[in-house]
C-alpha cells in the first residue's frame, strides 16, 4: 500500500472527514480491520487565511509546500491539499513536493464528465469561485461551468467561513443554498459541485435539485485508488496465476 501525504487544517472540519473517509475507502475494499498508509501535516487555518486576505498566494504557497515536503520526508507517495481553494497554489506545491499531487478540480471534472454531463454550477469560496484557477482548469477539461451571481457569491462564501469552518451547520443556510442551486438550474446547469471540503457538511449531494458531486468524496476516492493500486495489481497476479 501507498502512503497518502495530506495537507489538512483548512479547515479542520473537513480534515477530519478526509481521514474517516479515506480510511473508510480502505476499509471497504480490502477488508476486516485495514485502514490507510497516510500522514497528515495540520495547518493553523487562521494563518492561512490571513494570507488569502492579504493577497500573499505566494507565502501560502510556500507554506503549503514545505508542508508537502516533510510529508515526502515521512514517507508520502503522493500530495493532497484537503481544500479547493488552496488549489490555486497546487503547481508550486506539486513542484516543491516531486510526487504526484492529486488535483482535487481533476477528480471532479473527470466524474462530471464519466456522468454524461457538461455544464457544472460551482458552489465554493469567494476566492475559488472568482480567481479563475478551478473555472479555467474545469474548461481545459472540456467543461462549462457557471457561478452564482454576486450576491449569491458573498452567501455561499459567509456561511462556508462563518458557519462550516467553525463547526456550526444551519437549516437557514442549507435553504439559502438550495435556493440558488434552484436558480442555476433555472439557467441552465445540469449539476452541481460542491466546490468547498466543509459543504459536505450542510448538503447531501443525492438529495439535490440538481445531481450533485461533492469534491470532497471524489478527492478521497483518488487517494484510495492512488494508495491501493499495488493491491490491486496483486489480486490480478493472484487470479492470472490461478
Amino acid at each position: 500500500m501507498k502512503t497518502i501525504g495530506l495537507i489538512g487544517g483548512m479547515s479542520f472540519e473537513s480534515t477530519a472527514v478526509y481521514y474517516r473517509m479515506v480510511n473508510e475507502m480502505v476499509r471497504d475494499r480490502l477488508g476486516g480491520i485495514a485502514s490507510a498508509e497516510l500522514v497528515l501535516h495540520s495547518v493553523n487555518f487562521a494563518d492561512i487565511v490571513a494570507l488569502q486576505k492579504s493577497g500573499r498566494w505566494d507565502l501560502a504557497a510556500d507554506r503549503l509546500a514545505r508542508a508537502a515536503e516533510g510529508l515526502v520526508r515521512a514517507g508520502a507517495d503522493c500530495i493532497l491539499i484537503c481544500t479547493n481553494t488552496m488549489h490555486l497554489v497546487a503547481e508550486a506545491v506539486e513542484r516543491r513536493a516531486g510526487v504526484p499531487l492529486l488535483h482535487i478540480v481533476d477528480e471532479t471534472a473527470h466524474a462530471i464528465k464519466a456522468a454524461g454531463l457538461q455544464r457544472p454550477l460551482l458552489l465554493a469560496t469567494r476566492y475559488t469561485m472568482e480567481h479563475g484557477f478551478y473555472t479555467d482548469r474545469m474548461k481545459a477539461l472540456g467543461l462549462d461551468p457557471i457561478v452564482p451571481e454576486e450576491q449569491d457569491r458573498i452567501c455561499v462564501h459567509d456561511v462556508i467561513f462563518d458557519e462550516l469552518c467553525a463547526g456550526r451547520v444551519n437549516g437557514s443556510s442549507r435553504a439559502a443554498y438550495l435556493a440558488i442551486i434552484e436558480k442555476a438550474k433555472a439557467a441552465g446547469a445540469d449539476c452541481v459541485i460542491l466546490g468547498c471540503t466543509e459543504i459536505c457538511l450542510l448538503l447531501d449531494p443525492n438529495d439535490l435539485p440538481l445531481p450533485g458531486f461533492d469534491s470532497t468524496a471524489l478527492h478521497c476516492a483518488a487517494a484510495a485508488r492512488f494508495s491501493m493500486a499495488a493491491e490491486a495489481v496483486t489480486e490480478k497476479q493472484a487470479v492470472d496465476v490461478g
